[in-house]
């Protein structure tokens, strides 16, 4: 058995539903997968599935639009100067190109400029303010920001700078006195409240310039698809058409991206979300972000390119420091790993700030719990960081709980940014635990992996794969469907990479040959034993190589529901062979007693020394054990029977090896002992040292097989032994072979030998599943 690492969510119901529209040209599968995401009607489907621009919504209903589009365009005819004030990631970055572009073509003399996020942290700021107004700034608009900044916006009034502010994220209690602020959220009467910074600076362009922006979905779609906004409504459409934009754009920037991160044809979501995206957000996570906006913004090719590999190389280096610094932090997570918090708050001095949201992100996908990380300024006292949360777990709502904690705070349910007093740092962790204490049970703390449908193997073919593509763009609230393969037997499980940390498995069923891939999953290897029936739960995909198409399952999660058997019987290397599994989830047996070589066992597992003694067994532990691993051979099938049935493992591994195998040394049978017998009738004594090896000769028996009759003879009083010389006993009692001890001993470890050690692997399981079943008999007539 290996349980699942997520908690799998099947949404796919009992009885298949009614189809949305016979006409519609789609499978039932896909016609189902519609329906999921609400789509009811044939007409709703023909336009989740071909999204049109005139299904946007009007800018003008948004709060404060016109009051914003007037002061601009006064500032223009007035030539004023104009301050573009941004933020640093992908969002942040293409809406401040975006909104830059846009007065620059209506004439307006505008700069752009986005805070460092090492010296000013993130938001407007008084200082970046005032250098403004020394610079002749009258008017600032703020893209992707603004929406906690009180103190600034009183600020710019003071100076008599007009403050527009455009933002998507969650508004506090008070919000800023400036002079307009257009915000989905808080215009009542706007449609939509779901956009991307990019997207409502895409919404403010529209209404400024009258005309639909169309040259301007380049840009709004990095934003859009970076920031993991929900792909539906607005996002969808802007989403979609932005994919069919940037895959036709001209623009330099645009191509020496596509460049460094090795993107050939049409730029999907997946391009933006792994590759564009994350190199876009590398140059704010290390440094000012402004070569990021220039490279948006260039018309120079030359330019462009010098800044996409600047962009490049800073991206490597990103990956190098979040890989560093999630290292140090796992290891002090580790350390506490049998006392981890509900709610993971980890803090430390020369932590990279601008890296600590993806580190964040790491520990949520290994632990499993939301996640702050802090980097801590000695000189101020005070520590900054970004937190990243779990479904059940609203990071936004409950640090609001305790915003008194906090110096500066913002952010969304899953992810949030802030900056607190050192002394705070305890206090918040205790808090946030108790809260997290009273609001979440021990299976939120899994991953919610949401499944489609089950589907069988012969059901997974590259014309399916096309048209449930159809669908896409993919991401929040429109997730790339996932699938269910039940209980299926690989043909193949080996691991893959240079550092063999991914899992493959290849499956034939029914004509069908489907490669999966789990990246990241190769320590599951030693986990999943030989023909153990596996379900999996994936996305589905389309190989492409040297001109082959072949369709292939990418794996998210798996799971193996019935008990397993790791067969390592014989092995002189078992503390290299056998994997690391939990320690308080696993239970060494010795049937006897640990060998000196076998010493190791003990540092690595629980271990119970059996010494074959009955009672022992009779005090086992009923509970079930998840891993059991047997160390030597029992002396009696009964001893094996009973602790299986006692503790009902969910996974055996068969670790024993004999080096004196009775099985080897064949039993001899009653024609034996009867030629024996009558030798000694004859010949009335016999020297088993001088004539036993002479005897074994003659009639082909092993010299432990004269032995082994002699000595069974002597227990049962046929003979007497002295000094190695067997006669016989003028008055034995008739008795049967089986009334010898030592018979019966011989006769039972050879049946142990025959079915634990020399059986073959199916044999041997067949018989661990009949001691299973038993339990399994047993538990039901109980109950």
């Amino acid at each position: 058995m290996l349980r699942s690492k997520a908690k799998w969510n099947l949404t796919q119901e009992e009885e298949p539903s009614q189809p949305i529209d016979p006409s519609l040209s789609l499978s039932s599968l896909t016609q189902d997968l519609l329906r999921k995401r609400g789509i009811e009607t044939k007409e709703a489907a023909k336009l989740f599935l071909s999204p049109q621009l005139e299904q946007l919504h009007d800018p003008m209903l948004m709060n404060d639009m016109n009051k914003a589009v007037d002061r601009v365009k006064r500032a223009i005819e007035q030539e004023e100067y104009i301050w573009v004030f941004g933020d640093y990631d992908a969002d942040g970055v293409s809406s401040t190109a975006l909104m830059v572009e846009v007065l620059r073509e209506m004439g307006a003399y505008v700069e752009y400029y986005i805070p460092n996020r090492f010296t000013e942290g993130y938001g407007p700021n008084e200082e970046a303010f005032r250098n403004a107004h020394a610079e002749g700034i009258t008017l600032i608009i703020t893209v992707d920001t603004g929406i906690a900044a009180n103190h600034e916006a009183s600020v710019a009034k003071e100076l008599g700078i007009d403050l527009i502010i455009t933002d998507h994220h969650e508004a506090q209690t008070e919000l800023p006195d400036a002079y307009a602020i257009v915000h989905p959220k808080l215009s009542g009467t706007y449609p939509f409240q779901e956009l991307a910074g990019v997207g409502v600076a895409f919404k403010f362009a529209h209404a400024l310039l009258g005309d639909f922006p169309k040259h301007l979905l380049d840009l709004v779609v990095i934003g859009t698809i970076a920031d993991l906004v929900p792909l539906h409504d607005e996002n969808r459409i802007l989403a979609a058409h932005g994919l069919k934009a940037i895959s036709r754009s001209i623009r330099p920037g645009v191509q020496a991206l596509k460049k460094v991160c090795s993107i050939e044809g049409d730029i999907t979501e997946e391009d933006i979300g792994f590759a564009i995206g994350p190199r876009i957000n590398a140059v704010g996570r290390l440094q000012d972000a402004f070569p990021a906006v220039d490279l948006l913004l260039t018309e120079s090719d030359s330019e462009a390119e010098a800044l996409a590999n600047q962009i490049h190389a800073l991206n490597q280096e990103r990956q190098k420091i979040v890989a560093e610094i999630a290292e140090e932090a796992e290891s002090m997570l580790d350390a506490q790993a049998d006392d981890l918090p509900s709610v993971i708050v980890v803090a430390k001095e020369g932590w990279n700030q601008g890296v600590l949201g993806i580190v964040a992100s790491r520990l949520v996908n290994k632990y499993d719990r939301p996640t702050i990380v802090l980097t801590v300024d000695p000189e101020t006292q005070t520590a900054k960081g970004s937190a990243r949360s779990i479904d059940a777990f609203d990071m936004f709502t409950n640090c609001m709980e305790v915003r008194d904690q906090f110096t500066h705070f913002g952010g969304h349910a899953q992810a949030a940014g802030m900056t607190l007093p050192l002394e705070n740092v305890a206090t918040l962790r205790e808090a946030l635990n108790e809260l997290a204490e009273q609001k979440l049970a021990p299976e939120d703390f899994k991953q919610l992996l949401t499944i489609d449908r089950t589907v069988k193997l012969e059901d997974i073919t590259i014309s399916t794969i096309e048209e449930i593509a159809k669908l896409s763009p993919f991401g929040m609230g429109n997730p790339k469907p996932l699938f269910r393969i039940e209980e299926a037997i690989p043909a193949e499980l080996r691991q893959i990479g240079s550092k063999l940390n991914h899992l493959k498995m290849r499956f034939k069923a029914n004509g069908a040959d489907i490669d999966t891939i789990g990246f990241g999953m190769g320590d599951l290897y030693p986990r999943l034993a030989p023909q153990s029936p596996v379900s999996i739960v994936g996305e589905l995909s389309i190989n492409e190589w040297n001109g082959k198409r072949k369709p292939q399952v990418m794996m998210k999660d798996l799971c193996v529901d019935n008990w397993q058997l790791f067969d390592l019987r014989g092995n002189r290397h078992l503390e290299k062979a056998m994997p690391r599994l939990p320690f308080d989830y696993t239970v060494a047996i010795f049937f006897g007693e640990a060998t000196e070589e076998q010493s190791w066992v003990f540092d690595y597992y629980p271990v119970i020394e059996l010494n074959h003694d009955p009672e022992l067994i009779d005090d086992l532990p009923l509970d079930e054990i998840e891993h059991m691993v047997l160390m030597d051979l029992p002396t009696s099938m009964e001893q094996i029977s009973a602790v299986i049935q006692k503790m009902t493992p969910h996974n055996i591994y068969a670790c024993y090896r004999t080096d004196d195998a009775a099985f080897l040394k064949t039993l001899p049978t009653r024609d034996h002992f009867k030629w024996f017998y009558g030798m000694l009738m004859k010949r009335k004594k016999f020297h088993l040292e001088t004539e036993g090896p002479k005897l074994a000769d003659y009639k082909g028996w092993s010299k432990d097989s004269v032995e082994f009759i002699s000595h069974v003879f002597f227990e049962l009083e046929f003979v007497r032994i002295d000094n190695g010389l067997l006669t016989l006993n003028p008055n034995p009692s008739k008795k049967d072979l089986a009334e010898s001890a030592l018979y019966q001993q011989k006769h039972e470890q050879l049946q142990v030998e025959q079915t634990l050690y020399f059986s073959s692997y199916p044999q041997l399981k067949a018989w661990f599943t009949e001691q299973m079943d038993r339990v399994s008999d047993v538990k039901e007539e109980i109950s």
